[in-house]
């Protein structure tokens, strides 16, 4: 009996003096002038008063005491930010307290050479027609009309472009947005960009960036969705699509023509509308209508390099689409079918100032030009700020994009200090999102909403624009924590693009390909965390496997590596296309 109350007694001291914790970092690493910081996660409440930095190869230890207690945090009793932006010498350095010690981890400016390319590959896999990665073609029957009036049935040539995620649904609203995030990515960073796939995706250089091939891939596919001045697609087929998980070409969903046969095309509409009884709350075409004419203008400006023909041709589809935008104000919406769940969009004016202001550089005339300006800064000052920005939540892709690059170029053309107008703009938004982080460890006021890290993605990119422009740097802590975020400086210790060697990326994503024949998602960047209650709510979501990350679960929000979790583990097309500006920009020396 003595030995028994002994041993229950040892286990207790032993359960006393053990308490895990853990300590965040950047998986990727850190560039030599950024400011580094990891966040430690307690399991007992305590302070943090000092750290250790230890230089793997050299043995040398520094001791800090550059220490932010933060509190709790669900479900961590404690949390402390760890600043160790002294250390700037190249080299793997890990992170003691106490008795925790963090994962290896790189500084140096040389951490993200390659990883521009990443998302590509990505892209690629997400090619719609032909598939350079599965070296097979899909959906080449693609479509017929739907929601046309007199028009319905009519065969139309749909095919190319992206499938948007994990399902096949094609949507112009984020293949336009996906075409100038990779355009903006390219232009202001130019010759860090590699050639070696060609225009179909092909291993074989082209003497195109392989992001500018990338690019006209889905600038081809607008260019289909708007066949005439008058005429202008939406959506190439719907939520039927659910029905099964498969690979591309062997997706045989009967859509009323047959298996395997014609998808249908939804119009831009300005009107509610949908096929099966849900309906979405489209006001106008402007949202739609403006994205084809600003991702066609930038696409005339960026190739007119390279191709002056097709340069000439968007060009004049920009002015064209942005008088039918221009005349039909309002958000068209994607069009729902047997499920209730379309992207929610209802802003419009970010869209018309994006349009406007591409069109500024390129028109011929002084009168049109003075005219496209005058647009852009009426516009813009209608949304100040893209509303989610300080927002607790929104519905699923409320407020599209997620940054307005709009502002961006019309503050290059009108702000003639750092404090100009549209700089403030930026400016705003970031604050509010920074307001709203107050507190917290991770520096993190992103609403956990369905795709949070393609809002994170947008935040970085919107940070980063507007320190370039300004030269403000009083948000690049905010800016370099959302980044890290990204990269395993949040609560599960996820990266949250697959594929980077070396880091802990979701081996378990919602994809046909994965599942069904395991190929390797490269570069995709995964919808993210989402509210504990979206979780609960949405249709379908559940978990397959045991929950890995139980214990770094809250009530306030999720994140699962598992295929059955669309919600937080699924890849999106836009979300990894607006990465490329980020990497662009961690790759370029001059901007670090």
């Amino acid at each position: 009996m003595k030995k028994f109350f002994l041993l229950i007694i040892i286990l207790a001291i032993a359960s006393t003096a053990y308490c895990e914790n853990w300590i965040r970092v950047n998986q990727v690493g850190y560039l030599c002038k950024d400011v580094k910081v990891a966040v430690m996660l307690l399991q007992k409440s305590q302070q943090i008063k000092s750290f250790k930095v230890t230089n793997i190869a050299t043995g040398k230890t520094i001791k800090l005491k550059t220490v932010s207690n933060c509190g709790a945090q669900s479900p961590f009793a404690a949390t402390a930010r760890l600043d160790f932006s002294v250390v700037t010498a190249p080299g793997t350095y890990r992170i003691i307290a106490g008795s925790t010690v963090s994962p290896d981890f790189r500084v140096g400016d040389s951490c993200y050479y390659g990883l521009q390319e990443l998302p590509l590959y990505y892209m690629r896999q997400q090619r719609c027609g032909y598939n350079p990665f599965l070296r097979d073609s899909c959906h080449t029957h693609d479509g017929r009309l739907v929601l046309s009036g007199a028009l319905d049935g009519t065969k139309v040539d749909a095919t190319g472009g992206w499938h948007d995620a994990s399902d096949y649904l094609q949507y112009v609203t984020t293949s336009a947005n996906a075409v100038f995030d990779m355009l903006a990515a390219y232009k202001f960073t130019r010759n860090i960009w590699a050639d070696k796939f060609d225009s179909a995706g092909n291993e074989g250089s082209n003497g195109i960036p392989d992001i500018l091939d990338e690019a006209r891939w889905g600038l081809d596919w607008l260019l289909k969705m708007n066949p005439n001045d008058s005429t202008f697609y939406n959506q190439v087929a719907d939520d039927r699509d659910h029905r099964m998980a498969t690979l591309p070409a062997n997706d045989s969903v009967d859509y009323g023509w047959g298996k395997a046969c014609e998808r249908p095309v939804y119009p831009c509409c300005g009107h509610p509308y949908g096929l099966k009884g849900h309906l979405n709350r489209s006001t106008g075409l402007a949202s739609s209508v403006a994205k084809f004419s600003s991702a066609f203008s930038f696409g005339a400006d960026v190739f007119s390099r390279f191709d002056t023909a097709y340069s000439s041709l968007l060009s004049r589809k920009a002015e064209v689409a942005y008088r039918v935008a221009k005349a039909h104000p309002g958000a068209c919406q994607t069009a729902p079918c047997v499920s209730p769940y379309f992207y929610e969009e209802e802003n419009w004016t970010d869209d018309m100032e994006l349009a406007a202001i591409m069109l500024y550089g390129n028109s011929r005339s002084a009168a049109t030009e003075k005219q496209y300006l005058a647009d852009a800064i009426a516009y813009g000052r209608q949304e100040p700020v893209t509303p989610w920005m300080g927002a607790d939540t929104a519905r699923h892709y409320q407020w599209y994009p997620f940054m307005n690059f709009g502002h961006v170029f019309t503050s290059i053309i009108t702000d003639s200090c750092k404090d100009g107008e549209f700089a403030s703009y930026l400016r705003t938004g970031i604050q509010r999102v920074a307001d709203r982080a107050k507190g917290n460890a991770f520096l993190h006021g992103i609403p956990f909403i369905w795709c949070s890290n393609n809002l994170t993605v947008a935040f970085v990119t919107q940070a980063i624009a507007y320190r370039e422009l300004t030269g403000d740097t009083t948000y690049k802590e905010i800016e370099t924590a959302m980044r890290d975020w990204l990269f395993g400086v949040n609560p599960w210790g996820k990266c949250m693009i697959i594929g980077i060697q070396g880091t802990d990326f979701p081996l378990d994503p919602h994809s046909a390909l994965s599942n069904l024949k395991h190929y390797p998602i490269t570069g995709g960047l995964v919808d993210g965390p989402v509210y504990t209650a979206i979780f609960k709510s949405l249709r379908g979501v559940h978990l397959r496997n045991a929950d890995k990350y139980a214990q770094f679960q809250s009530p306030t929000c999720v994140y699962h590596d598992d295929y059955s979790d669309y919600s937080t583990n699924e890849p999106t097309m836009d979300g990894t296309a607006a990465t490329t500006f980020m990497f662009s920009r961690l790759v370029s020396p001059k901007n670090q």
